[in-house]
């Protein structure tokens, strides 16, 4: 045997029982005695032998497979996709990881998901149009994390939903920095997406409850580094007078913190900068940003329980969870000069 991987049948050789007494052992399902199920184990243990989960997962027509699209370059992304392989280990799955980066889009992501037979789909931030999402979701059971999916408040065109009030969380930024003094505020959006949308109403909402409306700017931009680097240029070479920042991600805010750095402006004697997301890197001892947590931990254990809802226990009706954002203070913002 040395030569090829032991088979139940080998361990019912040794055992000297059927196969299916050996299978109701393995699984600990009721039938065999203790005697019999502890002879079983310690023939299996001693072949070596190790349940072969495709050719079961086959055999019942279930592969347990969560498929997940993620974005290569979001930090934040890959903490979420870390909590979601945890809970879906607990609640029993597997996860399946598609990649979207510049050259692969989401559907080809997405595809490849289907053709690895996932039960279902969790997409972190996905800019499918709504449409096509709940044709998918006629395919397979769709949980959508981070972002609506419906401008009219419903449970996202039908579709499951797991996200936090992005609207809520640039407030408790906005809030942060007029309670510091700010009164010249920007914020640097993240592009036409839903997500991008929530967050530059949000900022809109909240400074105009201040009565800073009239002295608020939005620079829009994309998800990028590269959009912070651009709009920080803009402010320098304008010479605006703000001295708060809202990005609308992390990313963003790195991007905007570094030509600061270069330009030798103080952070945050000259300028405050909030980011949004609390990623992995905004938590590193030379940034310390200031952020708004979107709860990785919850958003995961939510999305695989709507999954397995759906998959496991028979529900068909959709489901939306909003999650409530936290602010975390460090080091880049303070009151202004």
């Amino acid at each position: 045997m040395a030569d090829r991987r032991p088979t139940i049948k080998d361990v019912a050789a040794r055992a000297g029982i059927s196969k299916g007494m050996v299978s109701l052992a393995l699984r600990g399902a009721p039938g065999p005695s203790a005697e019999t199920a502890a002879r079983v184990l310690r023939a299996a243990a001693e072949l070596g032998y190790r349940a072969d989960r495709a050719a079961s997962a086959l055999a019942l027509r279930r592969t347990r497979l969560l498929g997940i699209t993620m974005t290569v370059r979001n930090a934040f992304h890959a903490e979420l996709v870390e909590e979601l392989q945890a809970a879906a280990e607990e609640a029993g799955y597997e996860v399946v990881l598609s990649a979207v980066t510049r050259t692969r889009g989401e559907r080809a992501a997405v595809e490849t998901l289907l053709d690895s037979r996932c039960e279902a789909l969790l997409l972190l931030g996905p800019e499918l149009p709504a449409a096509e999402l709940v044709e998918l979701d006629r395919r397979t059971p769709v949980v959508v994390l981070g972002r609506r999916t419906s401008r009219t408040g419903r449970a996202g065109e039908d579709l499951d939903v797991v996200r936090t009030a992005d609207g809520a969380g640039v407030r408790l930024a906005v809030d942060h920095l007029v309670g510091l003094g700010h009164r010249e505020l920007l914020h640097v959006g993240g592009g036409d997406g839903d997500i991008a949308a929530d967050r530059r109403e949000g900022f809109r909402r909240a400074v105009a409850a201040h009565g800073l409306d009239g002295r608020a700017r939005v620079v829009e931009g994309e998800f990028l580094e590269s959009a912070g680097v651009r709009a920080a240029r803009q402010l320098l070479a304008a010479g605006w007078s703000t001295t708060g920042v809202v990005a609308a991600s992390d990313r963003i805010a790195l991007g905007f913190l570094d030509v600061l750095a270069r330009e030798g402006v103080d952070v945050p004697g000259r300028l405050s900068v909030v980011g949004y997301d609390d990623s992995p890197l905004a938590q590193l001892g030379h940034v310390q940003l200031t952020s708004v947590s979107q709860g990785p931990v919850d958003q995961a254990r939510c999305a695989v329980r709507a999954a397995v809802e759906r998959l496991d226990g028979g529900r068909v009706q959709r489901a939306e969870v909003v999650l409530e954002p936290r602010l975390v203070v460090r080091r880049t913002t303070a009151p202004p000069p």
